[in-house]
């Protein structure tokens, strides 16, 4: 499982780095970053993945998420994939909500986004591999973010694998697909339109159909346009009373969607995953 380097700087005692590979599961080249803190010789530490929203790749959060100086003060890699296959012969979209740029963390069934759009398994599997091959990564000890789209991968991703990721959070996500318009295009396109093959990308009706989490962290900006029609974060926090989820969903007065508002509560978050993630 090789991979090629694109780029390496110094950031806060560690090292931060830009990646590529060849993918089996989307059959295409695929980027991401990978923050490595310092650490001693021979150390492995925890992983914490970040999974990104519509539009993005991985170099938004690499840019302006600051999360660096967290994960070396707490000892924790930071993986941040890309959100979509790319390249010339990868199907797509005119919609920035639909096609590159927006995968949506699921394994697409209809054509032409099955032969590439594999996201979910690109993030379950293959990717984690590749990881523990080329990085000092204690793969017993991951947790799992994400922002909009990203915090609807990471929710799902998380329930579906509670015994792979120990911690779970997220920012802004959108909470159950099933119920806003960016989720009812995305899974009507990429999985079909019989809907009993949709819950198992959406959180709300994971957790509904039994799926637990130890305990959640959600920050939710309430000047965010998309809250109400797209994000819908009360379902989640219904969802979580109904079954006993200890969930923290902070609504943060005055933020919106942006980067500034993750930002804002990046440390945070690295150090609540960071406490979960003790050996």
């Amino acid at each position: 499982m090789s991979l090629t380097t694109k780029s390496e700087n110094r950031a806060f005692g560690g090292v931060q780095g830009v990646y590529s590979h060849g993918s089996a599961e989307t059959g295409t080249d695929m980027t991401f970053a990978v923050y490595v803190p310092p650490h001693e010789p021979g150390a492995k530490l925890p992983v914490l993945w970040y999974l990104s929203g519509l539009t993005c790749t991985h170099a938004n959060v690499m840019e302006k998420g600051e999360y660096r100086a967290a994960c070396a003060e707490h000892g924790v890699i930071l993986v941040a994939p890309d959100t979509s296959p790319r390249g010339d012969e990868v199907a797509d979209d005119d919609a920035y909500d639909f096609g590159k740029g927006a995968g949506f963390y699921v394994d697409a069934a209809q054509e032409p986004w099955a032969k590439n759009y594999r996201m979910r398994s690109y993030i379950e599997r293959e990717l984690p591999a590749l990881i523990a091959a080329h990085f000092p990564a204690d793969m017993t000890r991951q947790g799992i973010t994400g922002h909009s789209m990203g915090g609807h991968g990471a929710l799902t991703i998380g329930l579906r694998n509670p015994d792979t990721f120990r911690s779970v959070s997220a920012f802004a996500p959108i909470v159950s697909p099933l119920n806003c318009p960016w989720g009812e295009k995305a899974l009507d396109g990429y999985l079909g339109p019989d809907r009993e093959t949709w819950p198992d990308y959406d959180a709300v009706a994971l957790i509904e159909n039994g799926a637990r989490l130890p305990d959640l962290l959600v920050d939710q900006g309430t000047t965010d346009d998309f809250l109400k029609d797209q994000l819908k974060t009360g379902l989640l926090a219904i969802a979580c009373k109904k079954a006993g989820i200890p969930a923290q969903i902070r609504m943060q007065e005055g933020y919106d969607h942006s980067y500034y508002f993750i930002a804002t509560f990046m440390a945070e978050h690295v150090a609540w995953h960071a406490e979960r993630l003790k050996a």
